[in-house]
């Protein structure tokens, strides 16, 4: 290992496919870890953080289950199963930890560049749901990381929260809400590119934009032959690497197949689009102040659960409605027709026949979004917003996510609405897929990633050490413990401007 400008043809530590927040998570970590790596990263288009990772791309909440109904689904004896919740409430404290180290290390100049405090709420109408919300919040509040939860049902009390929701609204109609003071907005674009350019100015680092990589296969020796493409001049570049990770979005799933490791064989993916509506009335922005998020359709993939949501893009407060699903064909919103298509493989073709038969609910969700005017729109805006007018509000094109499809014994092929890390027997190769919570769990999937493919290392006790620089609870159980969990919440607040 060298620090030597990295040439044509030659062998680095670390290829990082693509420039987003799971690569830019990776690499930082990395070089913390081990200064001395040789890192290149290559993105298909001419700037950082444009896919998945953009502001307008991605729900921008920091997910920590707070708001987000999917994450806690009713049982058939009417118990709410709250382990999900947890869990993703635990990796978001880990992620807020990291980027509290980030901020104290100079990666990034200030919090409120990219993160700031915007209370999350779930709200939802009807007796089924307000039972629903009643026994959730009842659950969610016997754990530590949910114990500030406030629950109501009275117009009253819902008005001082979330003024344009109750407006214009039925006093008759049965509502409810949840009420998380310590909600966050996260500019994950922001974050990432901040990231990278602090990456860039390391020495073994380089940064490659308008670069695709065409090929992934493995040498003789385990490395990894890397074929990359120059977008502008058409020039071709080959380059060895010890270690490969594809955050590539929804292009990691070619590539992964590409790479022929047999982990790879039996995923497919299934690619779904979303539109919001964008608010353009400053009044109108300027008196909501939350992520209010409501249930989600029958059939409908996570992404796709409804939110009135008050966002920090470009450093402008925003309003935006949605997303509304819809369905392409392409992997990334920058990507080609043709890209599920060529994922179509011998060993995957039965699981996506499977998912069909057994999601026609979705498919037939799909369709209704695909084909909605835009009084459809207005309509569904105005159930969570009654006074909204046509007038304040434009429609834009949210991100592309393509959503998991794996083998599964008893049904062939399973739809999966997570992330998952594929990664090769030896550890050399790796590969996010998948989508929500993804970002706001970028540092916990990481820190699985690097345990997993870097295991030599992993437990000698300077990687040790400096896992707990970066994160001071590495090793402790924020879920179990109580006081390490109100500490590290109360520390990482003050840090990143939360308090």
């Amino acid at each position: 290992m060298n620090n030597s400008n990295i040439g044509s043809d030659t062998t680095v530590d670390i290829v990082l496919v693509g420039a987003g927040i799971m690569s830019a998570t990776l690499g930082v970590m990395l070089k913390q870890l081990q200064p001395d790596l040789t890192i290149e990263i290559f993105e298909r288009l001419d700037t950082v953080a444009a896919e998945s990772s953009d502001a307008m791309n991605n729900a921008g909440t920091g997910h920590s289950a707070f708001c987000e109904l999917n994450y806690t689904p009713q049982l058939k004896d009417g118990s709410i199963e709250i382990t999900k919740a947890i869990k993703i409430a635990e990796q978001f404290e880990i992620s807020k930890e990291f980027w509290s180290f980030l901020i104290e290390q100079g990666y990034v100049d200030s919090p409120e560049s990219f993160i700031r405090k915007v209370p999350h709420m779930s709200f939802v109408w009807g007796d089924d749901n307000v039972e629903y919300l009643k026994k959730r919040q009842q659950a969610l509040v016997k754990h530590h990381f949910f114990k500030d939860m406030e629950y109501s049902e009275d117009h009253t009390q819902l008005e001082k929260w979330i003024p344009l929701v109750m407006e214009g609204r039925d006093a008759s109609q049965k509502v409810s809400g949840t009420f998380m003071d310590i909600g966050t907005d996260v500019n994950f674009g922001a974050l990432t590119r901040s990231l990278v350019k602090k990456l860039e100015q390391k020495p073994g680092v380089k940064l490659s934009l308008n670069h695709e990589v065409d090929d992934i296969k493995r040498n003789k020796d385990n490395t990894w032959r890397i074929k990359v493409s120059d977008r502008n001049s058409g020039a071709k570049r080959k380059l060895n690497a010890k270690f490969v990770f594809v955050g590539a979005g929804g292009g990691a799933l070619p590539l992964l197949q590409k790479s022929g490791i047999p982990e790879s064989k039996g995923f497919g993916g299934f690619p779904v689009s979303g539109q919001w509506l964008v608010c353009t009335n400053p009044a109108v922005i300027a008196r909501h102040e939350a992520k209010v998020y409501g249930k989600a359709s029958v059939g409908s993939p996570p992404m796709s659960v409804p939110h009135l949501d008050t966002r920090m893009i470009d450093g402008k407060k925003s309003l935006l409605f949605g997303p509304y699903a819809g369905f392409s064909t392409r992997f990334l919103k920058k990507g080609s027709l043709l890209d599920l298509f060529k994922s179509i493989k011998f060993n995957n073709i039965l699981p996506l026949l499977a998912v069909g038969r057994d999601n026609m609910a979705l498919t037939k969700y799909l369709i209704v979004q695909v084909l909605q005017s835009p009084a459809d729109r207005l309509k569904a805006l105005q159930e969570y917003f009654p006074e909204a007018k046509n007038e304040d509000w434009v429609l834009d094109m949210a991100g592309q996510r393509v959503q998991i499809i794996k083998k599964d014994e008893k049904r062939t092929g399973v739809l999966e609405f997570g992330t998952e890390v594929v990664t090769s027997a030896d550890g050399t190769i790796s590969a996010l897929l998948g989508a929500s919570p993804g970002a706001s769990t970028s540092v916990p999937i990481m820190i699985t990633l690097i345990s997993r493919c870097f295991k030599d290392l992993i437990n000698t006790p300077e990687w040790q050490d400096k896992f707990k620089q970066m994160i001071p609870s590495y090793g402790q159980s924020l879920v179990n413990d109580e006081a390490l969990a109100d500490a590290t919440r109360e520390r990482t607040s003050k840090v990143l401007g939360l308090a």
